[in-house]
């Protein structure tokens, strides 16, 4: 894994980035008695972290890079029972055998899978659980590149679907497209004509100012035996 690969995007990734809905929020808590520890794995500035914490787990957000590490302590502050960890999916740094969930949103296709799965066996208490959560933007050719990821990591998930239609104004949608990793950043050559088209896309498709996005969140879960 690339670990600077959203050095410089973090502002725009806790900015513009979707969420995660409720209901998927709820069944994975579900899963996990009052006492679960979790291991949230490239956590990112915390969108998905954050609603562990305040529901009062333990959480362990281990993140790489150091500019998304800043944003999610902006976002982990008011938790005590949030600790962030430098580490990556291969060597989280965290003891063996010291959590009982796993999670990884919207993050899994980055990972080197053979590598993390050993990281999963060796932190991950037996029994426990590995979830993977995406967020999926119907038509997007990430869509294949995900459940590529996914059948190449789990042998037979408990999978479930929910709708999670997002609206975003051009602020919000501007700091979506900054937040990908391969857009350019503003220093770049390109980037003005880069964002007028943006603009004009967004003029284009928008109604009243607001873009309807109808994405779909999909959890997959599997035990660790």
């Amino acid at each position: 894994m690339n670990t600077e690969n959203f050095t410089g995007k973090a502002e725009a990734y806790a900015k513009g980035r979707p969420g995660y809905p409720d209901a998927a929020i709820e069944t994975i808590v579900g899963l996990a008695p009052s006492r679960t520890v979790f291991a949230d794995i490239g956590a990112g500035t915390g969108k998905f972290t954050a609603k562990l914490a305040e529901r009062g787990y333990s959480v362990f957000a281990v993140e790489p890079n150091a500019d998304m590490r800043g944003q999610l302590a902006i976002t982990l502050a008011p938790f005590e029972n949030a600790k962030i960890i430098d580490g990556t999916d291969e060597a989280t740094t965290l003891p063996d055998h010291s959590v009982d969930i796993l999670t990884v949103a919207h993050a899994l296709h980055w990972f080197n899978l053979d590598a993390f799965r050993a990281e999963c066996r060796r932190i991950v208490r037996p029994g426990g659980l590995v979830i993977a959560i995406y967020n999926h933007l119907p038509g997007s050719e990430m869509i294949d590149i995900y459940k590529q990821t996914i059948d190449a990591f789990f042998t037979k998930p408990t999978t479930w679907e929910f709708a999670n239609p997002i609206e975003y104004t051009l602020d919000n949608w501007l700091a979506y497209i900054a937040s990908q990793d391969d857009n350019p950043l503003p220093t770049d050559l390109g980037y003005d004509a880069h964002i007028a088209a943006i603009n004009a896309a967004f003029d284009r498709d928008s109604v009243n100012g607001l873009l309807y996005i109808d994405r779909v969140t999909k959890v997959y879960s599997e035990r660790i035996e």
